[in-house]
Parts: structure tokens; C-alpha cells; sequence
């Protein structure tokens, strides 16, 4: 069970506001144990005597010779444990955000640093790649793909300290995770299909989706199906948040290459082997957000899920979930929203996008019988050990009487601080998933 290391409850100024920080606790450990990796990929690879289905399809496994497996993210261990509990694995590799105490049977666990890649990311993928090049083509090759995995698969066309400097700046640009990878995949070998490319066998994909509308070329910068995007698209989103200039000679040279056709491009869909190579999304956002929606209808309120994915800067797009429950005027409401926003980082403080939201509410909610939180359901947030934060409609007074001004932390990007003064954090740990961010608010009366 997910716990969370500091009591929020405590700090609602009335017994109704308590239960209701209780009540959004309660709410998002459902959420989280509803993407647990291990279970996703469990429920997914169906066995019966020498036949595994997936989703419908169907793989007669007495085909294969050996069955291979890699994987990379925060979901890998869990998704490799499980994996490996169903199929009869052969050899592997899989690359890890953080040190494990177990071990696997047949499996290579190799740690690697995110969200800025280093040399022991491109160490574990060389083994990575090892493994898929060495699989034959009556051999069945499993991968384990989550978010995570842009940073911790690095095989990197340019050096790796030029990689590490593009990567710090696009994360503090406030572009979107999609135009990121879409980076990313361009000054690499393994990304935007290029992994899938190396091997000659059947490939099975399980992927715990952490992007937006799930796109396969997208999540983990998609090592395992075509690529949408091209060398002009990444220098246009280099020049659109004005980092061209800026970027390494390394990384403007490799991009100039690709655009005059001396480096190659990414896979690409019109040269895909759709018949060999299978993807499939177990676990996403939707799926956190209508178990949160299933927790608050059984703790007494009115679930609303918005058709569409929270997204944009982060400090106003929590003032606009606010605004929202303007509209339910009776009764206990519960919005929830998924999604993952962006902050382009003006100050040098300390925080997350999630911890951001957050603090963009806490005037607006003022005197309000609101609560509200938001949360990376991988357990970590920004730069920072925690996952989110969360306010209410007396966290502005709380505020003031600490002589904290809400505006003042927003402009350093300094949510962090103005929520540990408040013991308002919240903070999990790793959660060993990553299906984007939840906000839930909650309307107690």
C-alpha cells in the first residue's frame, strides 16, 4: 500500500476540512494502486498451456526458440517481475531509476541516473543492445517500456556530456514532454524505433503509458515503434523556446547532418514491419483517474472526469480547476483531472509542476470549503523528494500567519519551501509507476 510520510490531515482548521485532506489521501492511493506495473502486466499476458494472449492477440509460444527480455523506467523492476513470474525468460537486461534489494532470476538489473542521463545509462544500454541484437529471428523478444525510459535507455548520437547540457535545458524550458522527446529522438540510435530495428525476431511491447493520449512515439521517446517526427521538427522546437543558440555545437551539428540527409532519420512507419513488432499500452492516466473517480463516488461525492487532459502552465492551470467547480453548486463534488503540465523556470527556487499548481490556488481558493492536490504518481515531483502538494480554503491565512506570501514562492519557483513550511507536502517515495500527474479537488459542502 502507498503511504504518505507526512499527516496533511492535521492541518485543516475545522473537523470538515480534515476529513475532507483524509478523503483526497484516500483518493489518490487508489488512483496510484490502480497502475500498479506488476498487476498491469499480470492481468495483461494471458497463458493457457503453449498459447499467450495479449489484448486479443495471440502468440503460439512453441514458435519461439528463447524468449528475451529488456526493459527500461520506473515501472521496469515491477513489470520485469512480473514478467518473468508468467514467461519462461531466457536472458535480459533491464535499467533501473534506483537501486534494487532483489534480484531476478535470468536478469541483469542495471541502474541508471534521471532525469539527466550519464555514463551509466549508456553502459546499461550497450548491454541493452547487446541482448537485442544478439536475439535470433525464431526467438520472442519482450520489452518493458514506462516512463522513465527516455532518460535511462541513452545511446546518444552526440557525446554524453552534450546531452546531459540539451537535456537540463529542454526540461527548464517549459516545453511539452511530446516536443522533449521529439529532441531526444533525433540525437539518438536507440529512440524512435531505432531499438526495434536492431532486432531480427518477434518483439512484444508492455508499455505503462505517462504521456497524453498514449502516443506510441512518444512514451520513453518510443524505442519500439516508427517515428512521427523529423530533424526539422526538432530544431523547430529548439527554436521555439529560443534554446538553439544556446545548444552544444554537438547537438546543432548532428541536427544540421540530419537535415541535409548525412545522419539517418528515425524509423520510420512506411519501412515498419507492423506484423513483427507489437505494442500495447496496459496501464495510463485514464486508468488512475477512473479509479479516483470510483474512490470519491464510495466516500459520498459527485465524480466529474473532464474529457479532456489537464495541460499547460502550470501555475494557472490549477486557478482554472478551480474555477471549474464554480459550476456544481449543490453538494459534496469531487474534480479529477490527469495530465502533466509545464513550468518554464523563471526563479531559482526549489519545486515540481505539481507543487506549482498548487501554489497557483491558494488564493482563489480562499475561504473556500475546497481542498485541493496534485501529484506525480511516480512519487517525485521536480527536483525535489516529493510527489505534490496540496492547499485548502484556509492555506492562504495559514499563509500569512507564517508570514509566507503565496505570490512571492511562485515567482522564485519556490513551491517547494512555501509547502514544507506548512507541512503541506506530499510525499511517497518512489511509487515504481508513472502514468503523468492527478489532481483531485474536492468540494466537502
Amino acid at each position: 500500500m502507498i503511504s504518505f510520510k507526512i499527516d496533511v490531515r492535521k492541518n485543516g482548521k475545522t473537523e470538515e476540512a480534515r476529513k475532507a485532506r483524509g478523503d483526497v489521501i484516500e483518493i489518490a492511493r487508489s488512483a496510484i494502486e490502480a497502475v500498479d506495473p506488476y498487476a498491469a502486466v499480470k492481468r495483461v499476458l494471458k497463458i493457457s498451456q503453449n498459447e499467450l494472449e495479449i489484448q486479443r492477440d495471440k502468440f503460439d509460444l512453441r514458435n519461439y526458440k528463447n524468449i528475451y527480455l529488456v526493459g527500461f523506467g520506473k515501472a521496469s523492476f515491477p513489470m520485469a517481475k512480473a514478467a518473468c513470474e508468467s514467461l519462461s525468460i531466457d536472458d535480459g537486461a533491464v535499467i533501473i531509476p534506483a537501486p534494487s534489494q532483489s534480484l531476478i532470476e535470468n536478469i541483469e538489473l542495471r541502474q541508471g541516473t534521471h532525469p539527466i542521463p550519464s555514463q551509466i545509462n549508456l553502459n546499461a544500454t550497450n548491454e541493452v543492445i547487446e541482448i537485442v541484437k544478439n536475439v535470433k529471428k525464431q526467438d520472442l523478444l519482450v520489452v518493458l517500456i514506462s516512463g522513465g525510459g527516455s532518460a535511462l535507455l541513452s545511446k546518444p548520437r552526440i557525446s554524453i556530456k552534450d546531452l546531459r547540457v540539451a537535456t537540463d535545458l529542454l526540461l527548464k524550458s517549459g516545453c511539452t514532454i511530446t516536443e522533449l522527446n521529439g529532441v531526444r529522438k533525433h540525437l539518438s540510435w536507440v529512440k524512435g524505433g531505432q531499438l526495434a530495428s536492431l532486432a531480427k525476431s518477434t518483439i512484444i511491447s508492455l508499455i505503462v503509458s505517462d504521456i497524453v493520449n498514449d502516443p506510441l512515439d512518444a512514451i520513453a521517446s518510443g524505442p519500439t515503434y516508427p517515428d512521427s517526427t523529423t530533424f526539422a521538427d526538432a530544431k523547430a522546437v529548439l527554436e521555439k523556446y529560443e534554446l538553439w543558440e544556446g545548444m552544444p555545437p554537438g547537438v546543432q551539428n548532428i541536427i544540421k547532418e540530419g537535415l541535409t540527409g548525412k545522419t539517418p532519420e528515425t524509423a520510420k512507419e512506411e519501412t515498419w514491419d507492423w506484423n513483427r513488432i507489437h505494442n500495447y499500452i496496459i496501464a495510463n492516466n485514464q486508468s488512475a483517474c477512473l479509479a479516483a473517480c470510483r474512490r470519491a463516488s464510495v466516500l459520498g461525492y459527485g465524480a466529474v472526469l473532464p474529457p479532456s487532459k489537464i495541460s499547460g502552465e502550470a501555475r494557472e492551470v490549477g486557478k482554472k480547476i478551480v474555477r471549474k467547480m464554480k459550476s456544481y453548486k449543490e453538494g459534496k463534488v469531487a474534480l479529477v483531472g490527469g495530465g502533466e503540465t509545464t513550468v518554464r523556470v523563471r526563479g531559482n527556487g526549489k519545486g515540481g509542476r505539481n507543487q506549482e499548481i498548487v501554489l497557483g490556488t491558494v488564493e482563489v481558493m480562499r475561504d473556500k470549503p475546497l481542498v485541493f492536490a496534485s501529484f506525480g504518481t511516480d512519487g517525485i515531483d521536480g527536483n525535489t523528494d516529493a510527489a505534490g502538494a496540496i492547499a485548502d480554503g484556509q492555506t492562504f491565512e495559514r499563509a500569512l500567519d507564517s508570514h509566507l506570501n503565496p505570490e512571492d514562492y511562485l515567482k522564485r519557483n519556490d513551491s517547494y519551501n512555501f509547502f514544507r513550511k506548512l507541512e503541506d507536502l506530499l510525499i511517497t517515495g518512489p511509487t515504481n509507476t508513472n502514468v503523468m500527474d492527478l489532481q483531485i479537488l474536492l468540494k466537502y459542502k
